[in-house]
């Protein structure tokens, strides 16, 4: 079953949506699925879906709502990535890890406070993930092809449960010396592993549109899988 639901901000300032799936029994745990730079689009929802067919409550909190809430957009038209880029510039990080922390907070209020929550983000939310890892009391982390995640390692000795990183070697906006970086300041980190995908781009694990690589795609939510089947146990 899909539906959209209203959570309320740490700060008790406001509200925003979030797109819902839920499985047919009882949730095993609960993922937060964080969205990319395009909002909780088609392909968002299609994540969350595919959690749900897999016994998870999925959710994916609105993180644009305070700039245009509800917005979706599609990569593949140029427009709407241009627009994009626009609001991720306007984008307060800060504030977006407070809100998938109200997120995490209230499925838990939903399901029971011992009940485990993991968090999977792609692009931006790749990004938010690693920095939910560092921040939040969150049990389990995915990163698809975050950006930046080379500036944020002073923040990995904060990170106390697993995360899983997935890395195209050929992410035209994670150039080598940003990898390579990321390798050198996590490779010997012991809860964090790290995926590499030689020839392939970011977005190749994309449900819909041309950025998908599927074999890599198909790999890459194989291991997320296997993870989260480890880590939310």
């Amino acid at each position: 079953m899909t539906n959209t639901t209203k959570i309320a901000t740490l700060a008790g300032d406001g509200e925003f949506i979030a797109y819902r799936a839920t499985p047919a029994g009882t949730p095993k745990a609960a993922i937060v699925v964080i969205q990319e730079i395009f909002g909780v689009n088609a392909g968002i929802r299609r994540k969350c879906d595919t959690l749900a067919e897999a016994g998870y409550l999925a959710i994916a909190p609105d993180l644009f709502w305070r700039l245009e809430p509800g917005i979706e957009l599609d990569p593949d038209i140029k427009p709407e990535f241009d627009r994009a880029l626009e609001l991720m510039g306007q984008f307060d990080q800060d504030k977006g890890i407070a809100d998938i922390e109200a997120s995490i907070r209230a499925v838990r209020s939903e399901l029971g406070d011992d009940t485990k929550v993991g968090v999977v983000g792609y692009c931006l939310g790749g990004r938010l993930a690693f920095m939910t890892a560092a921040r939040t009391d969150v049990d389990a982390s995915v990163g698809y092809y975050g950006v930046g995640i080379d500036g944020l390692l002073g923040e990995k000795h904060a990170i106390a449960h697993p995360v899983l990183l997935h890395v195209p070697e050929e992410d035209h906006f994670v150039d080598k010396d940003a990898q390579a970086a990321m390798h050198a300041g996590l490779d010997d980190h012991p809860k964090v592993t790290i995926y590499d995908y030689a020839g392939e781009d970011h977005g190749f694990a994309t449900e819909f549109g041309e950025r998908r690589s599927d074999a890599s795609a198909k790999l890459a939510d194989e291991r997320t899988a296997k993870f989260f089947a480890e880590n939310l146990a």
